[in-house]
């Protein structure tokens, strides 16, 4: 037990430290409240309006999401190999190329296919 005593400190001190800042910022923060600061804020153009159940997003939108889930995830895969690359030798190399060439194949398929653009 006397392992996880720091880590429980630390993590007291951080929920207390987050609880702190919070409370203090609602009670010594400026409250001058109007209009333009309780609009939604969208890069300086006015928002427009939006339908009551929140509207639909284009398809193009959910895709880019699964493209960046999916690339994200095959170049997580990459750290594992970069801590252990000593002792793969050349089969971990050779393996590796093969993963990396993987991903550019799919890469080079979605920018052809204009899944990247933004449009």
């Amino acid at each position: 037990m006397d392992l996880y005593v720091p880590i429980i400190v630390l993590g007291v001190l951080a929920f207390g430290f987050a609880v702190f800042s919070v409370v203090m910022a609602s009670l010594t923060g400026p409250k001058r409240w109007n209009r333009a600061k309780l609009e939604a804020y969208e890069c300086g153009i006015e928002p427009t309006p939006q339908p009551v159940g929140g509207g639909r997003f284009p398809v193009k939108y959910y895709l880019t999401a699964m493209l960046f889930i999916v690339f994200d995830i095959e170049i997580i895969f990459l750290y594992p190999w970069a801590v252990a690359f000593d002792r793969l030798g050349l089969f971990g190399l050779v393996e590796m190329v093969l993963f990396i060439l993987t991903v550019l194949v799919a890469y080079a398929y979605i920018w052809r296919r204009g899944g990247l653009e933004w449009d």
